[in-house]
Order: structure tokens, then C-alpha cells, then sequence
């Protein structure tokens, strides 16, 4: 998959939540289609790795301390990045970030005050392609969501009560998508999207489960890197299925 337009500008992204798990595969995928300024907490005890891939690709993955249940935080990180990206702005933001503390913060108002804060980079980049239109290429939101923040198929699960502030916000966060983006942030041809990464085995997905990142990683990039403008809006697995809300 190759988020690439083809063109010898390099995309700029933002990953928050990539010190460990799905958002750390995302950002080790996406250097090997050379994309760039992947950000995240580099100071948490399991940002190790994260670390390690800055320290080999120094010119290409930015660290920035980014706590998304934090407004202050996330004020500060959108300053800081903004002043690195440059006239071309923000390609691709992905809103990976989940913690099953301060739930609620992290995974519905956390993502919403992000994009807000982010917005002017990610309308910088689709003044800077000049074309009309909606794509991943040009601009858009990813917000990481989950198969149990469907009402329809919400899955049954061995300790269903851990899961239930989790899947709660998830289900906030899908509606937030569907109108912030038909409404918002379509009129600056910003495309954003709903996903579910399938269930993978993770420290939060467990060993049973069907899929390892890599396998969920290469099938979202895929989808997100073919995304059309009608998709806008719309909460996707990362095979392309549409998910019943």
C-alpha cells in the first residue's frame, strides 16, 4: 500500500497512541512507504520501541508528547507540530490512541479537541495539493474504533464488564465521526473515517485472538490508501467491509 500521490512530496502523518501495539506497526508500515512526522508520548515506560525507530530514522519520525485526555497537551503538541510541518501541512491523522483509564476522555472528547487543534494543518495540506476533491492523499481523519462500539453486533466477550466503559466511548466516538465529518470537516475536503482493526492479538486483544497488527496494519493502510470521497463519513473494517453502527 502506498499513501504516495505520486508526486516527490513526502506526506506528513500523525499517529497518536504509536508507542506500542497497532499505532507503533502503523508507524513502522508507513516508513516503508516513506511517509512522515509520526508522533506520540516518547516518555511513557513502553515507548521503548518507539524510541528505538526514532533513533533509526532521525529524519523522518518526530517525537511529540501528546496526552489526548489532556486539552493542554494536546495544544501544546499542535504547536509544536505545526511548527515543523511547513506550508504543505497535514496529511493524515489518526486518532489510535485508548486507554481504559479516564475511557471516556481518551476516546470521545480527547480525539474531538485533537482534530479540532489539528485542523488548520490538515487544511494547509489540501490548499497545498491545489486539486479538488476528497482522499487520504490529500487530507483526512482516521479515528481507530472497534467492532464493540457497534450496537448491532457488539461481540460476546469471556469478561464482558472490563469492556463495557470501553466499548461505551467507542460507541460515542462512531456517531461524532459520521456528523463532524459530513458537516465540518467536508466543507475544507477533509475525508475522515471510522475503522475497526479486527480483533488482534495485542496486550488488550489477548492471545486468542484472530489476527496479529501486522495483519490488521496491512489491511487498514490498504483501505485507508483507496478510500473514495463517498466513503466519507463511514465506519469501515480493515478488510473495507462497512460496519452496521
Amino acid at each position: 500500500m502506498n499513501l504516495d500521490d505520486g508526486s516527490s512530496e513526502s506526506m506528513h502523518i500523525l499517529i497518536t497512541g504509536a508507542n506500542q501495539g497497532l499505532g507503533l506497526e502503523m508507524a513502522k508500515q508507513l516508513l516503508e512507504v516513506h511517509c512522515s512526522n509520526i508522533c506520540r508520548d516518547p516518555d511513557g515506560p513502553n515507548s521503548e520501541a518507539l524510541r528505538e525507530l526514532a533513533k533509526k530514522h532521525p529524519s523522518v519520525v518526530t517525537l511529540v508528547q501528546l496526552d489526548v485526555a489532556d486539552q493542554c497537551s494536546i495544544k501544546e503538541s499542535a504547536k509544536k507540530v505545526g511548527s515543523l510541518l511547513g506550508k504543505n501541512g497535514l496529511n493524515l491523522l489518526v486518532n489510535n490512541a485508548a486507554d481504559m483509564q479516564n475511557t471516556f476522555n481518551t476516546n470521545v472528547i480527547g480525539p474531538l479537541f485533537v482534530i479540532r487543534e489539528y485542523l488548520p494543518y490538515l487544511s494547509a495540506a489540501t490548499k497545498a495539493k491545489g486539486r479538488p476533491g476528497m482522499s487520504c492523499n490529500k487530507a483526512a481523519v482516521i479515528n481507530i474504533s472497534t467492532d464493540s462500539a457497534s450496537m448491532s453486533i457488539m461481540p460476546v466477550m469471556k469478561e464482558p464488564f472490563p469492556l463495557f466503559p470501553y466499548s461505551i466511548s467507542k460507541v460515542c466516538k462512531n456517531p461524532k465521526t459520521l456528523i463532524g465529518c459530513a458537516n465540518e470537516l467536508c466543507a475544507d475536503e477533509i475525508l475522515c473515517i471510522s475503522i475497526h482493526p479486527g480483533w488482534m492479538r495485542t496486550d488488550m486483544g489477548g492471545d486468542e485472538a484472530s489476527i496479529d497488527v501486522r495483519e490488521s496494519v496491512e489491511g487498514m493502510l490498504c483501505v485507508i490508501g483507496s478510500l473514495p470521497e463517498k466513503q466519507n463519513g463511514a465506519f469501515l473494517d480493515y478488510t473495507g467491509k462497512t460496519m452496521p453502527w
